[in-house]
């Protein structure tokens, strides 16, 4: 007779820690929760300091904490790491759930592996298999914690052709990312968000979010701006984001192609609480990366029931249903991503794509997540 799921440990960042995977875990904890025995332990020190020089918590906003969170885990002390997974041992639970985005967790999930191997089944929620960005010896530390995982949800076609890369008969569910829906904290309206912004009700307004890496493409919008604005007129390109140490390359950029009037750029770290503001005054959100396994935009746009225009890779055509939800264009092609937004303003398919993201809701439901989970405990035992 099959063991019933009942306990659970999650381990992973939550609220204070900032980033799409502490909403994420968080988020996911909640749902769980609902029907399981839940336990959360979060980080004592997530990064060193000089691994990761900005600032790794924001304490603004509490509507993503976790209550009753143990932040237990340093990753970087091996005795501390365990430590908690004896504290583990002791609570028997019937499944860890750990979150793998990034191989410098290599050492400290492998040794909570090596610990708790034995007593639990362990369950990766894997949002990268391999980094965006890559470096030497990213696979082998990636191979290193996975192969030794029992089962595996991925969210892209990409990251489950890698996993099976790095263990070829993986236990493992494909789902979509699920929707940030939580970042809709006011129920702000268009208009009242343009008022704060100081946008005009009858401009036309796309939105670049999220730290600018070259991956993602941002200077290929910006090419795209003379072609929009020629066709369109009215229009405003909103990057809210923080900048590296690239940032001159992209004002340049912009002078360049004499497009700084219909540029409006927010810099910096953007607060949980104010994330909406930009959303809700958008019409449309772009992702020009040129390289990615999934995103997080994504599911914060379609949050705020939001079309896309992302690019053919890795993951993003998997949640952008093209011509419906949004639009699907090549990588790196200024041509297209602009040819993409004048049809889009020129057709106004607003409200058609809106309510077609609408409709896919369950699709990309926590409750949907639960499901893919509670589908994996029944293969693991």
């Amino acid at each position: 007779m099959q063991k019933k799921l009942e306990k659970i440990v999650m381990i992973g960042p939550v609220y204070p820690y900032k980033g799409g995977i502490s909403h994420y875990t968080g988020m996911m904890y909640r749902e769980l929760a609902k029907k399981y025995d839940v336990t959360m332990i979060s980080f004592k020190m997530q990064y060193p300091k000089f691994l990761f020089k900005k600032e790794q918590k924001d304490y603004t906003n509490d509507s993503f904490a976790v209550e009753n969170t143990q932040f237990l885990l340093n990753t970087a002390n091996p005795f501390n790491i365990i430590s908690v997974a004896n504290k583990i041992k002791k609570m028997k639970p019937d499944m860890v759930l750990i979150p793998w985005w990034h191989p410098y967790f290599a050492p400290c999930f492998r040794i909570l592996e090596f610990c708790l191997k034995r007593t639990t089944k362990i369950l990766f929620v894997c949002h990268n298999v391999f980094p965006h960005e890559r470096f030497p010896m990213d696979r082998q530390l990636s191979q290193m914690v996975l192969k030794r995982g029992d089962a595996f949800v991925v969210q892209s076609q990409m990251d489950e052709q890698d996993l099976l890369m790095v263990k070829k008969k993986a236990v493992h569910k494909l789902t979509p990312h699920p929707t940030y829906n939580a970042f809709k904290m006011q129920g702000m309206t268009k208009e009242q968000a343009r008022k704060i912004l100081d946008i005009s009700e009858n401009e036309k307004v796309m939105l670049f979010f999220g730290f600018v890496r070259e991956y993602k493409g941002l200077k290929h919008i910006i090419n795209a701006m003379p072609a929009i604005i020629s066709e369109i007129g009215n229009i405003k390109l909103l990057i809210v984001g923080d900048f590296g140490s690239d940032r001159e390359q992209y004002m340049r950029l912009i002078e360049e192609n004499d497009v700084k009037d219909h540029i409006e750029i927010v810099e910096g770290y953007i607060p949980d609480k104010e994330v909406e503001k930009y959303f809700a005054a958008c019409d449309l959100v772009t992702l020009p990366y040129e390289s990615a396994t999934q995103s997080g935009i994504v599911q914060i746009a379609y949050g705020f029931d939001k079309p896309v225009i992302v690019t053919n890779v890795g993951g993003l055509p998997d949640v952008v249903t093209d011509g419906k939800t949004g639009y699907v264009v090549e990588p790196q092609n200024a041509n297209e991503l602009a040819d993409a937004v004048i049809k889009y303003y020129s057709e106004n398919k607003e409200e058609e794509f809106s309510k077609n993201v609408q409709a896919e809701a369950y699709k990309y439901s926590w409750d949907r997540m639960v499901e893919v989970i509670e589908k994996l405990w029944r293969t693991m035992e």
